[in-house]
């Protein structure tokens, strides 16, 4: 099992849509640590040939959560934002990528929902 399956608190994934310049990433975990709201993982991917990025963040989800996605939301560069329970399936993949579980070849050729 993951460090992710054996956490106390559940979890939950932010799906963000986000333009795709420098500096965003940034913005987003800088909103997040002036809170003191630990993100758990980062995934990010380019879309639509780079205008834009899928973000996900595995964060804990705690009284704070309804909050903090309303800040995002408020993000110059955030175009969407969506939670999730259910969707840390590329952070589980990633994970057992990481212990040797699983190839990268493997965690490619698995699809990731959008």
């Amino acid at each position: 099992m993951s460090d992710l399956q054996h956490r106390y608190e559940p979890l939950t994934v932010l799906q963000l849509t986000v333009n795709n310049h420098p500096g965003v990433m940034l913005h987003v975990c800088g909103l997040f640590a002036r809170r003191a709201f630990n993100l758990e993982g980062i995934l990010v991917t380019p879309l639509h040939g780079g205008a834009t990025s899928a973000m996900w963040l595995l964060v804990n989800k705690d009284a704070r959560l309804e909050q903090i996605v309303r800040q995002v939301r408020k993000l110059h560069d955030v175009l969407d934002v969506r939670a999730s329970s259910t969707d840390s399936g590329a952070f589980a993949r990633l994970a057992a990528c990481m212990e040797g579980g699983e190839t990268v070849h493997e965690v490619q050729a698995s699809p990731i929902a959008l």
